[in-house]
């Protein structure tokens, strides 16, 4: 792996991969991030990410969800993210139904960990019922990138104790 993508991928894997997030915005873009990663390298999301944050109002659940049709337009025709029509609705729909839970939960954080404990079998049950566009893979990269599933980090890592500290769900007994 070359230097620039050694070191783009380094800093998220440092820095993000595996640590609990307690903000519903950026689980929300975390969420948009691994839909739009299905059939495409990591790295080419990870390159898009400031774009994708841009594009979807700074992962603004309230705003994404309020998205009309001149929005979805907009997305189809920005080079610097995803242009996929099926991801885009799938964007601002989750952002709709992240809504409707922050109302009965309090927060999209909150209907997660009401949720846990659960195999990642179920959780992809639970998605796939709940979402739009989330298979296994996706289901199964979100949760563990947010702390909820392990597996981001082999206990041999240098940063799996980092994570530890940080609490992520699935480490709580």
């Amino acid at each position: 792996m070359e230097e620039p993508r050694r070191s783009l991928h380094k800093h998220y894997h440092d820095n993000y991969y595996g640590f609990p997030i307690h903000d519903d915005d950026e689980l929300f873009g975390r969420l948009i991030m691994e839909i739009n990663q299905a059939g495409l390298s990591w790295e080419t999301i990870l390159k898009k990410e400031a774009s994708f944050r841009k594009a979807y109002s700074n992962f603004s659940i309230k705003k994404v969800a309020a998205y009309k049709e001149a929005d979805r337009e907009r997305l189809m025709h920005d080079a610097g993210i995803i242009r996929n029509k099926l991801k885009i609705n799938a964007a601002i729909e989750n952002a709709k139904t992240i809504v409707t839970l922050q109302k009965e939960f309090g927060s999209f954080e909150n209907w997660l960990q009401q949720n846990h404990p659960k195999t990642k079998e179920e959780w992809v049950k639970l998605f796939k019922k709940t979402f739009k566009f989330t298979g296994g893979e996706i289901v199964n990269e979100f949760l563990m990138s947010a702390g909820y599933l392990p597996g981001a980090h082999a206990p041999g890592c240098p940063v799996y104790n980092i994570v530890l500290k940080k609490k992520p769900l699935w480490a709580k007994k």
